[in-house]
């Protein structure tokens, strides 16, 4: 088989990155980027190995019953939705088998046991609009237009599209406003080849309970010419109402486990995108706090160390639950609010503190699983490596009145070590984990096996470094009682699980 050259498959499997898996004769194995399984379909080879190849979509010759089409025009092109292409029901569906596979296949869980503890995975009653965070690239197309957009996949080429349909609505206001105030001052857009230009991303959040919104501008220099007025179009009068009021209560953002018939709710949710599309753009949003970030370097890394405040208290608020957050631009935070609290309040239930318990929260970020936790335990330690996520903490902590959680500077690996050496006699009841994908270093793990907890509680972003930790711990003396997909990124093929492990 030779580059581009064309053949028909059946679509049969899926890769753990949602790629459709074809066999032809011989049982060569193809990897078809947006297909699905039950897809017959014409395909071009692009790679082409000795065992396996992979190929693009030419044509659909028989569509899967679980096909239907994207919302998002650009769900090819860009790549960041993975999935559009599948009905909701059969995203959840791969998912799922992710997850009970991973564990299954790497972390050598007996498929008795895990038949026993595995949960069905947590959706969503409306797939779209739950991303609380989005960053925009600024760039000139081809015939000189400013846009904000995307990068296409494995690119660095900007696909223009001002309104994500995982992002909230109102991006597409201020994206638009930012726009214009660059082209009423004829301010230059960042240039990756040339290295010139000023305005290189736009950072967008939205607090889901405040209401609240934050604009951060990347910029490849140290000051914003005219920043007065991009202030009066972004944060002056005429906008909406400012929202830095009290927090709308619980009940304001509807959670349900996957249930009911998620095909009609998705089509209600496609409709409603074609009708943001195709309407005008609404009325830009007041904005709560605007800044920019310095970033004069070379590189992937969007935002720079340097924040500058050009209007508002630097943070917005939002809550999980009855736990109020300051989320600054740096601030890492969960970017579906929605998910995140089915996902703590699992890591909470799991845990069933009675309140005599002292737990580590290790990689705790700004402290969101931490303070969740205070609410039922004695005393909480939190770690964390980055030193403006613990102070995010400490103030965290503080504006909930929260005075038994205690947070440490550094490396997982390092500071509990060095606590539990100094602190020997002390009886530390439950662990929680909330690692990178990379999953967590096995120096961790080895100190987490001597303190001896009698839970851990895993949250993960990786299904297959939570089944390698999984395994190691369970020669260590713990076992599997509890797993609970859920699925913080619909239309990706990510997903986060939280698993409980005791002492056997």
């Amino acid at each position: 088989m030779e580059k581009n050259q064309q053949f028909q498959v059946t679509i049969t499997d899926y890769s753990s990155e949602g790629l459709g898996i074809g066999k032809t004769e011989g049982q060569f194995v193809w990897f078809i980027k947006d297909t699905v399984i039950g897809d017959e379909v014409i395909a071009a080879a692009t790679k082409v190995k000795k065992h396996y190849g992979f190929a693009r979509l030419v044509k659909l010759v028989t569509p899967s019953p679980a096909r239907e089409t994207p919302a998002c025009p650009i769900a090819r092109q860009c790549g960041g939705c993975q999935l559009q292409q599948m009905r909701y029901p059969a995203q959840l569906h791969f998912k799922q088998e992710k997850v009970y596979n991973n564990l299954l296949r790497i972390g050598e869980v007996p498929q008795a046991l895990l038949d026993e503890v595995f949960q069905p995975i947590v959706g969503m009653e409306s797939p779209f609009r739950y991303r609380n965070k989005a960053q925009y690239p600024i760039r000139r197309d081809k015939s000189g237009k400013i846009i904000a957009g995307f990068y296409a996949g494995r690119t660095h080429d900007v696909i223009a599209c001002e309104d994500c349909l995982l992002g909230v609505e109102e991006n597409k206001a201020i994206l638009e406003a930012i726009v214009t105030w660059m082209e009423d001052y004829s301010i230059d857009p960042y240039d990756e080849k040339s290295g010139e230009g000023l305005v290189r991303h736009v950072l967008c959040r939205k607090g889901f309970r405040s209401g609240q919104h934050m604009v951060c501008l990347v910029i490849n220099g140290t000051s914003l010419p005219h920043q007065e007025a991009l202030v009066e179009k972004l944060c002056g009068h005429g906008g909406q109402t400012g929202a830095m009021t009290a927090l709308c209560s619980a009940d304001s953002a509807d959670t349900v486990e996957n249930g009911g018939n998620t095909s009609d709710r998705r089509a209600a949710d496609v409709d409603r995108a074609a009708d943001d599309r195709n309407g005008c753009a609404k009325e830009c949003p007041h904005v709560d706090s605007l800044s920019f970030s310095v970033n004069m370097e070379n590189t992937n890394v969007i935002m720079g160390t340097k924040i500058v405040h050009l209007y508002g208290p630097g943070y917005i608020e939002d809550s999980i639950g009855e736990v109020r957050f300051r989320i600054s631009p740096l601030s890492f935070y969960q970017v579906n609010p929605v998910q995140t609290e089915e996902m703590y309040g699992a890591a909470l239930e799991f845990a069933d503190l009675q309140g005599t318990e002292n737990v580590w929260d290790l990689y705790c970020g700004i402290g969101t699983i931490s303070l969740f936790l205070s609410q039922k335990a004695k005393q909480v330690y939190g770690v964390e490596i980055i030193p403006e996520a613990i102070e995010d903490a400490r103030q965290n902590a503080t504006l909930n009145g929260i005075t038994n959680a205690e947070f440490y500077v550094g490396a997982a690996e390092e500071v509990l070590p060095a606590w539990y050496e100094a602190h020997p006699d002390e009886c530390i009841d439950v662990v929680c984990v909330d690692p990178p994908r990379k999953g967590c270093d096995e120096k961790a793990l080895n100190t987490i096996v001597q303190m001896a907890p009698e839970k851990l509680v895993y949250v993960s972003c990786d299904s297959a470094t939570l089944a390698r930790d999984v395994k190691y711990l369970r020669a260590a003396g713990y076992e599997l009682r509890h797993v609970r997909p859920v699925d913080n990124f619909p239309e990706t093929v990510h997903v986060e699980t939280v698993a409980l492990l005791t002492k056997k």
